[in-house]
C-alpha cells in the first residue's frame, strides 16, 4: 500500500502539536509517548494499520486498539479526532478537564475509540490479551469453512513502563503459551522511564525474552514508516500461532530537542518549549493546527472505514442467513442481552436439602446447570480448578491453542493476569467471563478488579476459600479483612451466600448484571442446607440483597444480621433465643441499598436498634445497619492454623457467643 508518506509525515507533526498545544493548555499531561510515537500513530490510523470505522466504533470486526500506556492519552485523542471518530477539535482543546471526553487516562465508554480503561500501567497488555483471546474463541466457535467473516486483531502500545509491571509480564507468557496470533503488541522502547533512562532499571534481553516465550518478535526503527507497515503486515499476515512484539525504537519526546531522549521528556516538562518546538516540527504560530491536506487524508481514510465495514456487513448477512442460530447467540451477546431470572432457576436443580456442600462446589454445579442456557458463559482458574470447584463440565472442556472453542480456561498461577486478561473479554463484550481463585489472593487481584468496577464491566470474581473456615493453612490464607475491604470498591456487588440455594441465586445474580463486575465469596468448608427457609426465598433473596431468612415469632425485639459460612450460626442462636428475634440474611450489601426505601424498612425497620451483625470478618462494613447501638460479632484479628470448627470455637463465633451478645444488648 502507498503510504503516501509526506502527508502521514506532516499528520505525525500536527499529531506532536495538538498533543504540546493540550498539555500546555491543562498545565498537566504526558508528552513524551505522543511525540515519540507519532510515526506509529500515523501508519496505525493514517496509513491502513487499523481495519475501523469512526462512523462505527463498535463494529464488531474492527481491530481493537489499546493505549496501554494510558499516560500518553494525548497520542490517542489526536489520532481520533484525526480518524473521524465523535472526538471534536474542542474536546482535544478540552484535555483532562472536569466531565470532557478527554480525560488524563483513557476511559471506555467516555470516549468513542477507546477500548479499555488504561490508567494503572501493565493492565492494558492484559486487556489486549483478553481481546486476542475473545478474538479467538469467537473466530473457533462461529466461524464457517466457507465463510469466515470474525478475524480482526488486537494492537496493544506499551513502554517500559507496562512491561516491567508483573501483570504485563504474566498476561505475555500465558498469551505466548496459548498460541494467541490476533494479538500485535508495539514496544515503544526508547530508553527511557519516568525516573530515569532505562538502564537504571531494566537490563534483559526483551527480544530474546518475547521469543523464549513464544512470541514472533521484530526490532524496527520506530520513526520509519515503511518500517512501521512492513512489520504491521507481516504480523498480520502471520498465522504461525505465536503473538508478535514489534520493538520499535524511538525517541521520546521527539520534536522538542530541549528534553528529547531524555526522562524529562516524560511528563508535561517540555511543554513550556511549546513556541519553539511548533516552529521545528514547521507548524504555525496557530495553536491546535491540523493542514487541510491531513484532514482531507483523513477523511479518505474514514470513507475507506466506512466502505470495509459496509463490505463486511453483507459478508455477515451471507454468514448469519447460514447460521441463523449462531448469530442470534452473537447478537444476543454483544447487546448484554439475558434470560430472566426465572429462566436461569429453572434449569438450576433444588440441591439436596440433607446434604451439607461447600458454596464452592454448589457455584460450580449451578454454573455447569447453565452451560446449555448461557452458551456465551466461559470460565477459568489461577490453576486452582480443583479447589475452586468453577470447572464447567460439558463445555467444550479447556481452550487451548488446538481447542480455542473451549470455553474453560487455565491461566496458570496468574492471579493478576486473570483478572486483567478477564477485563478484556469484558471490554471486549461477547463473552460473560469470569476468573477464580482463593479469596485471600483477590489482593493479587485488586487493581484488575478495581477497573473492572471503575469501568462497568459484567464480570464474575468466583473467590472460594472464604475466611477462617478454611482452616490448617493458617492466617496467611484466611482472608478475614478482605470482604470489608471489596465492599469498599464502588460498583462492585459483593456476594456472600449462606448455603447451596443461595448460591444458586448469587450465580444468576452475577449472570444477570450487565452494568458492573459482581465478586463470589464462597466456603470451603461443607455448610448445612438452610431447609427450614423455603428455596424460593434463598433463591430470589439474593437477588435483593438481604431478606427476612428467619421471621420472629412474637413482637419483634431483635435483629440477627448475617451472611456466608456465619448465616447457620445467626440461626441456631436465634432458636435458642426464642420469639422477637428476626434473622436478616445479607449476602450482598450493595444490591440491597438498591431497593425501594419501602423494601428496606421491611426487612430492617428503623425503630429497631437492638441489632447484631454475625461474620467472620472485620466488621467495619457492617455498621451502617447496626448502628451505634449494635454489636458486632467478628474477627478483629488474623486468623489461625487449626480446623475450622476449631478457630470458630476459640474466635467465638458459635451460638452462644451470639446468645450472649444479644442478651448483652
Amino acid at each position: 500500500m502507498d503510504l503516501k508518506k509526506d502527508i502521514l509525515q506532516q499528520a505525525a507533526n500536527e499529531a506532536r502539536g495538538l498533543a504540546i498545544d493540550a498539555i500546555h493548555k491543562s498545565s498537566s499531561g504526558h508528552l513524551g509517548l505522543p511525540l515519540g510515537c507519532a510515526e506509529i500513530g500515523a501508519v496505525l490510523f493514517g496509513g491502513g494499520g487499523l481495519d475501523f470505522n469512526p462512523f462505527n466504533p463498535r463494529w464488531v470486526n474492527r481491530d481493537r486498539f489499546i493505549l496501554s500506556a494510558g499516560h500518553g492519552s494525548m497520542f490517542l485523542y489526536s489520532w481520533l479526532h484525526m480518524a473521524g471518530y465523535d472526538v471534536s477539535l474542542d474536546d482535544v482543546k478540552a484535555f483532562r478537564s472536569l466531565h470532557s471526553k478527554t480525560p488524563g487516562h483513557p476511559e471506555f465508554g467516555e470516549t468513542p475509540g477507546v477500548e479499555s480503561t488504561t490508567g494503572p500501567l501493565g493492565q492494558g497488555v492484559g486487556n489486549a490479551v483478553g481481546m486476542a483471546l475473545s478474538g479467538k474463541m469467537l473466530q473457533a466457535r462461529f466461524n464457517s469453512e466457507d465463510n469466515q467473516p470474525f478475524n480482526y486483531h488486537v494492537v496493544c502500545l506499551a513502554g517500559d513502563g507496562c512491561l516491567q509491571e508483573g501483570v504485563a509480564r504474566e498476561a505475555v507468557a500465558f498469551a505466548g503459551h496459548q498460541g494467541l496470533d490476533n494479538l500485535i503488541l508495539i514496544y515503544d522502547s526508547n530508553e527511557v522511564t519516568l525516573d530515569a533512562q532505562a538502564e537504571a532499571s531494566q537490563s534483559e534481553d526483551v527480544a530474546a525474552l518475547y521469543t523464549a516465550l513464544g512470541w514472533d518478535v521484530q526490532t524496527i526503527d520506530g520513526h520509519d514508516m515503511d518500517a512501521i507497515s512492513s512489520a504491521l503486515n507481516n504480523a498480520k499476515s502471520g498465522k504461525d500461532g505465536k503473538p508478535h512484539l514489534i520493538i520499535a525504537k524511538t525517541e521520546i519526546g521527539r520534536g522538542i530537542s530541549e528534553v528529547a531522549g531524555t526522562w524529562k521528556a516524560h511528563g508535561e516538562g517540555g511543554a513550556k518549549f511549546a513556541a519553539a518546538a511548533r516552529s521545528s516540527l514547521g507548524l504555525p504560530e496557530e495553536t491546535f493546527y491540523l493542514s487541510e491536506q491531513t484532514l482531507a487524508h483523513f477523511q479518505e481514510v474514514a470513507r475507506a472505514g466506512k466502505a470495509k465495514n459496509t463490505a463486511w456487513d453483507a459478508t455477515f448477512d451471507t454468514w448469519k442467513t447460514a447460521n441463523p442460530e449462531a448469530a442470534a447467540i452473537i447478537e444476543a451477546g454483544y447487546a448484554k442481552a439475558r434470560p430472566s431470572a426465572d429462566e436461569l432457576f429453572a434449569v438450576i436443580p433444588e440441591f439436596d436439602p440433607e446434604k451439607a456442600v461447600a458454596t464452592r462446589a454448589a457455584g460450580g454445579s449451578a454454573m455447569t446447570a447453565l452451560v446449555d442456557k448461557l452458551p456465551l458463559m466461559v470460565s477459568g482458574s489461577a490453576d486452582l480448578h480443583g479447589s475452586t470447584k468453577n470447572y464447567l463440565k460439558g463445555a467444550g472442556d479447556d481452550f487451548t491453542r488446538e481447542n480455542q472453542a473451549g470455553r474453560n480456561i487455565r491461566f496458570g498461577i496468574r492471579e493478576h493476569a486473570m483478572g486483567a486478561i478477564v477485563n478484556g473479554m469484558g471490554y471486549e463484550g461477547l463473552f460473560l467471563a469470569s476468573g477464580a481463585t482463593f479469596f485471600t489472593f483477590s489482593d493479587y487481584m485488586r487493581p484488575s478488579v478495581r477497573l473492572s468496577a471503575l469501568a462497568k464491566l459484567p464480570v464474575m470474581w468466583y473467590w472460594t476459600h472464604d475466611s477462617v473456615g478454611v482452616g490448617e493453612d493458617g492466617p496467611t490464607h484466611q482472608p478475614v479483612e478482605h470482604v470489608s475491604a471489596c465492599r469498599a470498591i464502588p460498583g462492585l456487588d459483593m456476594i456472600r451466600p449462606g448455603d447451596v440455594e443461595e448460591t444458586a441465586g448469587a450465580i444468576v445474580a452475577a449472570m444477570m448484571k450487565t452494568d458492573g463486575p459482581t465478586g463470589l465469596v464462597l466456603s470451603r468448608q461443607n455448610l448445612p442446607v438452610l431447609s427450614q427457609i423455603p428455596v424460593s426465598i434463598r433463591r430470589e433473596g439474593v437477588l435483593k440483597g438481604g431478606y427476612v431468612a428467619i421471621k420472629e415469632t412474637g413482637d419483634l425485639d431483635t435483629i440477627i444480621l448475617s451472611c456466608g459460612s456465619e448465616l447457620h450460626i445467626a440461626i441456631a442462636a436465634a432458636e435458642k433465643l426464642g420469639d422477637g428475634i428476626r434473622v436478616v440474611s445479607m449476602p450482598s450489601m450493595e444490591i440491597f441499598e438498591r431497593q425501594s426505601e419501602e423494601y428496606k424498612e421491611e426487612v430492617l425497620p428503623p425503630s429497631i436498634r437492638k441489632r447484631i451483625a454475625v461474620e467472620a470478618g472485620v466488621g467495619q462494613s457492617w455498621y451502617k445497619y447496626i448502628g451505634l447501638d449494635g454489636v458486632m460479632v467478628g474477627v478483629e484479628q488474623f486468623g489461625l492454623s487449626a480446623p475450622g470448627g476449631q478457630i470458630y470455637e476459640a474466635l467465638g463465633l458459635t451460638p452462644d457467643k451470639v446468645v450472649e451478645a444479644v442478651q448483652g444488648l
